[in-house]
This record gives C-alpha cells, structure tokens and sequence, in this order.
C-alpha cells in the first residue's frame, strides 16, 4: 500500500474511532435511583445501559445466581438481610483505591447464594446489626485487603446517587428481606468503608425519610456522623434501635441546625461544630462469627474458579467528593474527586480514558500523513 492510501486509510480509521469513542454527556436519562424493580427477577443484565456518557459502560452485571458465585464474579445486585446476610461493596481488582475505582466496585457477600463474591473467611473482626424503625444498618471491622481495598486506603462512600446521578457503583442495586420478609429494593442506601472499617445503612422504601436518613451529599465525614454507632472490634452482635438523627442535623444550646460540608478544594476537614448523638439501643444479642459467618472462602484459596456466564465489560472512574473515608473526618483519605453529589459536573478519570485512545490514534494519523 503507498503512503497516500496508507495515510487515507488511517484517516477513516480515526474518524471512526473519533466517532465510536465520543462522549455526548455526563447524566443519563434516567438517574440510577429511579430505576425501580418489583424483584430480583425483574433485573435485567445491566441495569445501566447508557452509552457515550463521561464515565464509560457499567463494568459488572445483575443478573445474578450459582453460575455466577465465585470470587471472580462482576456481580452488582446486592442483598442487605440481616446480621449474618448481608454484602458490602469492594473492588474488582486487588489494592483498589476506593476514591478511584468506586464506580466499578462490585458486591462481597457474608453468606453464599446471592450469585457474588465472598467476603473471605476471617475478614469480618467485628460487627454491629442494628434494625430500627426506618432502616437497618451493619457497622463492621475487617481486613480490607481480603476485599481487595488497599492497605492503608482511608476509602469513600458508595450510593445510588454519584455526580452524575448513575450512582456508585453505576449499575449497582440493592434489595432487602429486612423489611417485609420478601426481598425489595432498597432506593436510598450509603455504604462507607476503608481505615478496615464499614457501614451501611438500607433505608425503608415504604418510610417518607429514607432519602434523609440515608442522605448522600455527606460523604466526607465518614461513618459516624452518617451511622452515628458504638461498634467495637472483636465484638459481634446484633440489636434493636432508635432513628438518629438525619445526618447532618444536630442540636446546639436548643437550636436545631445543619452542617454544610465544605468543598473538598479547602483542604482536609480537621474540625467539626458537633458531635454525633449515638441513638439508643437494646436487646442486643452477641454471637460468635464462626457459628455464623460459614461456607466462605479462605483469603488465600477462591471458593470457585468457574468463570460466570454473564461478563462484563468497560471501565468507569469514580465521580463526588469521594474523600471521606469510614473513619470520618480526622482521616480524609487519599481521593481527590471533585465535584457535588447534588449534580455537578464529573471531572475524573472517565475523560481520560477518552482521551488518550484519541491522541494515540491522531499521532498516528499525523505520523503518516508526515511520511506520505
């Protein structure tokens, strides 16, 4: 082939790719939290399917079940039940960044039959189930290198909001048989984790607050101001308990007021003007992670190598002001995310991945039209 049609060549194969890798937005048609399903058998391979938006394709599935349960599994469906039944979400690749990869992270189950991950036998050093009258919540210690977060990761906050409205992980639903016995979806939920702690909360759907109580737009102060809690490592139990406090509403000299986080640009939070107020619980029942937490994996041996049916592909960085880690304030962690929960543009690592294939093929495109 000459120069001249090597060059003309190499220009249709750049205006293709120009074409197939453009971004047309950053929010999808419809926000991930408005994606309502009556059951898990309503869920449909990906339940996010939009194409050409900043922050790629979701990188797992939800269609869930045996062929998919192993700890290769892309599975982002996942169940919060009870204290012995529940998932966090955690990376797909060892020494994840939580801040980077919160988009991607996939479900890690305690209790085999949900079609995903397990979190590894040992992991879990701790736990606290509270179930209150309008949500339930796991506040737990772990090794969060078995769940392949890095060592040292301070981590984030997952929720079905984002920047963008797709939510983290994008694609990534929820359901629940701690409500009505019979598994539904739970719409507002928040999971922080890294410094090898967790929390999660699952909001009643049938409750007017759960968008309150499990609110997103404060994922920099961590587990206790959003999961106010007395959990302690070494401890297992579960309990009965009193609502807090929405998160960020809190009492001072008889005044109500509510706390404005601030942006992530002016550095660190090192001070907050309150103290969270750990609602009050009982009939807490103790119980020992070895008679509960069984038929998972050894961290060093999967439970299975069987590869799933269902694959999934591309690639989504993380969006917000994913800074805040499990521990709250005192450790901001190492993600410098920018950007609001409330919708502001995403400014991360989506555009990158965009970016570079295009200046890769116009060098090439340029090399040769140079050598024609």
């Amino acid at each position: 082939m000459s120069r001249a049609r090597l060059a003309a060549a190499l220009v249709a194969v750049t205006a293709s790719t120009l074409v197939a890798a453009q971004v047309t937005g950053t929010f999808p048609p419809v926000p991930l939290a408005s994606k309502v399903f009556a059951s898990p058998a309503d869920l449909p391979y990906k339940v996010d399917t939009d194409v050409g938006l900043i922050r790629g394709v979701q990188s797992g599935y939800n269609i869930c079940n045996s062929t998919t349960q192993n700890q290769e599994s892309l599975c982002q469906t996942a169940y919060f039940n009870s204290f012995d039944d529940f998932c966090i979400w955690g990376p797909i690749e060892p020494d994840g960044v939580v801040g980077d990869i919160e988009g991607e992270m996939i479900a890690w189950c305690s209790k085999p039959g949900h079609g995903t991950r397990l979190i590894p036998e040992g992991a879990l050093t701790g736990l606290q189930w509270i179930q209150t009258p309008d949500y339930v919540v796991a506040v737990g210690f772990l090794d969060q290198t078995l769940v392949n977060i890095k060592a040292g990761d301070w981590g984030g906050e997952m929720d079905p909001h984002g920047a963008d409205l797709r939510g983290n992980p994008m694609g990534g639903v929820m359901f629940s048989t701690a409500f009505t016995g019979q598994p539904v979806q739970v719409i507002e939920w928040h999971n922080f984790i890294g410094g090898n702690k967790f929390c999660l909360k699952a909001c009643d759907p049938s409750r007017q607050d759960d968008a309150h109580y499990c609110e997103h737009i404060f994922d920099r102060i961590g587990c206790d101001y959003n999961i106010p809690n007395n959990a302690v490592d070494g401890v297992f139990e579960h309990c009965k308990g009193d609502n807090q406090d929405f998160p960020g509403i809190y009492t001072e000299n008889g005044e109500v007021k509510t706390y404005t986080q601030p942006a992530e640009s002016l550095g660190a939070i090192s001070t907050m003007p309150y103290q969270p107020k750990v609602p009050p619980h009982s009939e807490c029942v103790t119980f020992s992670s070895a008679a509960i937490f069984t038929g998972l994996p050894s961290a060093s041996k999967p439970l299975s190598t069987a590869a799933p049916t269902g694959t999934g592909t591309g690639a989504a960085g993380g969006t917000g002001t994913r800074s805040g880690g499990a521990a709250g304030p005192a450790a901001t962690g190492t993600s410098t995310r920018t950007g609001t929960a409330a919708g502001a543009n995403s400014t991360d690592s989506g555009a990158e991945k965009v970016a570079i294939p295009l200046i890769s093929a116009l060098g090439v495109l340029f090399a040769a039209v140079f050598l024609s």
